[in-house]
């Protein structure tokens, strides 16, 4: 017996240690020593040991009371904090036909803790890569997808704006993703088939259409404050669409703030999601150059290309004849004040981001986007909640966004406590993707070999 033990001991460590997933299925995992936020409330569970097995989480209490399987996988998660991983509400997997990118992505979005996503440009091969992340032969979030872009050159009349709807519904998407171009008459046509056959729209809102128009038709979650700006600036309605500027960003030094309240409360009584894609505004938008976000450590995992037109992007918006500091500023004040007033009043708010885009990368810019949030005057835990227990009540996925027996286990490791730096989110020592744990080390050889070559 005392030759055995060690054995034992040894073999879990190395199992602990693996680059590669360690599931669940067969055998139980154990988190011992760790301090839990179950997210039900702002509080930390400390020294729990938490027991998932087939994707669940089927013990967790305090560590003296608790009992495993011998030949359980035990990781000693003494002084750091489980969490439930988050949601990426409005991500991007390239359109392509090529699967190899589009599990590079993935594995980008999984490395940082994000154990949902919902992509927002879609492609006939999402629905392949969907049933394949379900099927367990690729790892990946659990991913709900969009079909292919509505707007304004896709959908000329009516009658295609009715049969694409019909079209991707068949086809088994999740959601409509909306871009700009649309007119009131192919939006309405839209909006109504989309009721008609039961499939959530999503996304920008057109000029045309405006903000009020998206609230009464139902939008399933309007993205970027698309149409915001607008909808609390006076007389902005006489203006052309150039005048008005991406999101309102050329408008905001007019916005008056006495007309949040208005636009709020049709946001809560409708049930309007929002995902703000806040990082993309203060990156992209904000009157920085691009020398603040080209150096970041998560560039290494563009192409050198994709960065040079970001860089491109940027410049562009700062050469524009429209764009001044101060307005800039003001801009990027005012999209905080709505976050805010969002919050406060009872607007649900869902984490995205809108990575890959300008300066997000994806996976890293969710950890912006959360500091981003708390800048805006959200708590940490208030941050955590748009990315965790909002998402499940939007999916209506009642077994998800906490920390409970029963629930799926979908939970990220970290290094150190959010609620008291939101920054922690970055510290990330392991995921457990439902039934696959993916250790520190495992996460780390997969970066090392996306990383793209300068």
């Amino acid at each position: 017996m005392k030759i055995l033990i060690p054995l034992v001991l040894v073999c879990s460590v190395r199992i602990a240690m693996a680059q590669e997933p360690v599931s669940n299925r067969q055998r139980e995992i154990v988190f011992t020593s760790v301090n839990v936020i179950p997210m039900d409330s702002e509080r930390v569970l400390e020294n729990q040991t938490v027991i998932v097995k087939e994707g669940k989480i089927i013990a967790l209490g305090d560590a003296s009371k608790i009992k495993h399987s011998r030949d359980a996988l035990v990781i000693n998660a003494k002084g750091k904090f489980l969490l439930p991983g988050w949601a990426e509400m409005h991500a991007h997997v390239p359109p392509i036909e090529d699967i190899q990118p589009m599990k590079d992505v993935l594995m980008l979005y999984l490395a940082n803790g994000i154990t949902t996503i919902r992509g927002m440009l879609g492609h006939p091969k999402h629905l392949e890569l969907r049933a394949m992340i379900n099927r367990g032969e690729a790892v990946g979030p659990h991913f709900y997808t969009t079909g292919p872009s509505f707007n304004g050159q896709s959908v000329k009349t009516a009658a295609r704006g009715s049969e694409m709807v019909r079209e991707q519904k068949a086809a088994g998407y999740d959601f409509l993703k909306l871009h700009p171009g649309l007119t009131k008459q192919t939006f309405g046509a839209i909006a109504t088939t989309a009721k008609e056959v039961g499939i959530p729209f999503a996304g920008h809102v057109s000029f045309q259409v405006a903000v009020w128009r998206a609230i009464e038709a139902g939008y399933s979650s309007i993205d970027h404050l698309d149409g915001f700006m607008e909808a609390i600036t006076p007389a902005a309605d006489t203006l052309a669409e150039q005048q008005i500027g991406l999101f309102g960003s050329w408008i905001a030094k007019y916005a008056d703030e006495s007309r949040i309240p208005k636009l709020v409360t049709a946001l809560r009584n409708n049930r309007i999601r929002v995902v703000p894609t806040q990082a993309l505004a203060e990156r992209w938008q904000s009157p920085w150059a691009a020398v603040e976000y080209t150096e970041a450590p998560e560039m290494k995992y563009m192409k050198p290309e994709e960065i040079q037109n970001w860089v491109t992007a940027k410049n562009n918006y700062l050469a524009n004849p429209s764009f001044t500091k101060e307005g800039a500023e003001k801009y990027v004040a005012m999209r905080r004040k709505l976050i805010y007033e969002c919050q406060k009043n009872g607007v649900e708010i869902l984490l995205g981001s809108d990575a890959p885009q300008v300066f997000n990368v994806p996976g890293f810019s969710i950890h912006h986007e959360l500091k981003y949030m708390v800048d805006a005057g959200l708590t940490p835990y208030e941050a955590l909640r748009t990315g965790t227990v909002n998402v499940a009540s939007y999916l209506g996925k009642a077994d998800t966004g906490t920390i409970k027996i029963g629930n799926v286990s979908d939970l990220v490791l970290l290094g150190g406590n959010p609620l008291k730096d939101i920054r922690q989110t970055r510290s990330i020592e392991g995921v457990m993707m439902g039934s696959q744990w993916l250790s520190k080390d495992y996460i780390q050889k997969q970066l090392k070999s996306l990383e793209k070559s300068k």
